[in-house]
């Protein structure tokens, strides 16, 4: 059994989204490191490619906005523009940089506006190995996400087989591995529920649809037949979390919705997504003050979630996710 009770059958799981976020820049082992300090049951790593196919943790592959790469002169002539997912993007991206050339990089805040800057600077790009051995010694368990996984096999860096070597080469094979493997796309869990054991978890958004093209929009997984359909690959779902309580006109929160019901009803866990403790995110009936930056109650926004019988959540602050559950 984990440290903190991921096992506990009936305790929702409180997963930090991307460490903690909401107080050191995200993905490094700095902020995975606080957020078990915070309590996380578990840490989560989004997974993107190097050059030489390691697997590291950044939210997306382009990093001019989560490192100091557009600041390093020796790396200027990096800068280009792809087509990820359908929609053109300008900057520096992993699969370009070898692991050795990332690791000069140094981790940047995503949301100075809200988050300030006074940690630019400090941390490392860590790798998936990095990450695991972190997890082990705190003996808790990794959420990891495989970030455009159509994309990257397109290009020659797959994803799925290094990410499940890394996981046998931990130990973690199975169901009662202290692991959740998630993804946008469909065909890609699809692929991984045929090469591991370990729990998988199908993310879905309040709007578009998967990358892969098998649906035309996530609104037709959320149906009773669609969550069926879902159930055969994958073990849960991880939905944009006004897909379980929608938000009214005013922004204030409304009525839940019956995807709880009718995930648990397919045999699905339901693990929303994400739980932030800014204004700026809140629900209306949840802010203090005028502020986008200052803190609200996050906790009550919480409440009313695990109200609705979810399973756990994704939350960038650990401390009052785990003091709300």
């Amino acid at each position: 059994m984990l440290a903190s009770g991921v096992n506990a059958a009936d305790r929702p799981i409180v997963i930090a989204h991307r460490g903690a976020s909401g107080l050191l820049p995200e993905h490094t082992i700095a902020a995975y490191t606080r957020a078990i300090d915070d309590g996380a049951d578990f840490i989560e790593p989004d997974l993107v490619p190097t050059r030489d196919g390691v697997l590291v943790a950044r939210h997306e592959n382009e990093i001019s906005g989560t490192t100091d790469v557009a600041s390093r002169a020796e790396f200027a002539d990096r800068k280009t523009t792809k087509t990820i997912d359908g929609a053109s993007v300008t900057g520096w991206f992993t699969e370009d940089f070898t692991l050795a050339e990332l690791k000069t990089l140094r981790a940047r805040e995503r949301l100075p506006e809200l988050r300030g800057t006074a940690n630019d600077g400090r941390f490392e790009i860590p790798t998936l190995d990095e990450i695991i051995t972190l997890a082990k010694a705190r003996g808790v368990g990794i959420y990891p996400e495989t970030k455009h996984p159509t994309y990257f096999a397109a290009i020659g860096l797959p994803l799925e087989a290094k990410l499940v070597a890394a996981l046998d080469a931990a130990g973690w094979r199975d169901a009662d591995a202290p692991v959740f493997i998630q993804s946008f796309e469909v065909n890609n869990l699809k692929r991984l529920d045929g090469m591991t054991g370990v729990r998988l978890i199908q993310l879905v958004a309040a709007e578009g649809g998967p990358a892969d093209g098998t649906y035309r929009s996530y609104a037709e997984m959320l149906t009773p037949e669609g969550l069926k359909a879902v159930a055969a690959y994958a073990d849960g779902i991880g939905p944009e979390k006004t897909l379980v309580i929608p938000r009214g006109p005013d922004m204030r929160l409304t009525s839940p919705t019956r995807l709880v019901a009718d995930a648990h009803a397919a045999g699905l866990k339901v693990h929303p997504w994400t739980f932030r403790a800014e204004n700026y995110f809140l629900p209306a009936d949840h802010r203090k003050g005028e502020d986008p930056r200052a803190h609200g109650e996050l906790a009550g926004e919480i409440r009313a979630y695990l109200a609705t019988g979810i399973d756990g959540l994704f939350s960038d602050f650990t401390a009052e996710a785990v003091a709300a559950r």
